[in-house]
């Protein structure tokens, strides 16, 4: 099978959830294991943070980044004041509200 069908099944897997044994044959990616195999060995080669750069510099090349739309999460940014754990979480009601569980 060649790259590109292997990375297209990859892509079908992750964005619909399916379990990779059911990844349908005919739609042309290969079996769900052989494109499970391909994602194993790829992620320790690096390939997943090459192919992320590559795209932004094509983007960045045609204009197409909307910065407006970005968001960062917290766990990839370094706290400023260099907090090392959680901070204490606020109550916001008057009462707790007992458990639904």
């Amino acid at each position: 099978m060649d790259d590109r069908a292997a990375l297209n099944g990859i892509l079908f897997v992750l964005h619909t959830g399916i379990p990779w044994e059911d990844l349908p044959q005919e739609l042309g990616f290969g079996s769900g294991m052989t494109c499970w195999r391909r994602l194993r060995d790829w992620q320790p080669d690096g390939l997943w943070e090459r192919l992320h750069l590559a795209l932004l510099k094509r983007l960045r090349e045609h204009d197409q980044i909307d910065w407006n739309r970005a968001s960062i999460d917290g766990a990839s940014v370094s706290s400023p004041r260099g907090a090392n754990g959680p901070g204490r979480t606020l109550q916001i009601g008057a009462n707790s509200a007992a458990s639904v569980i």
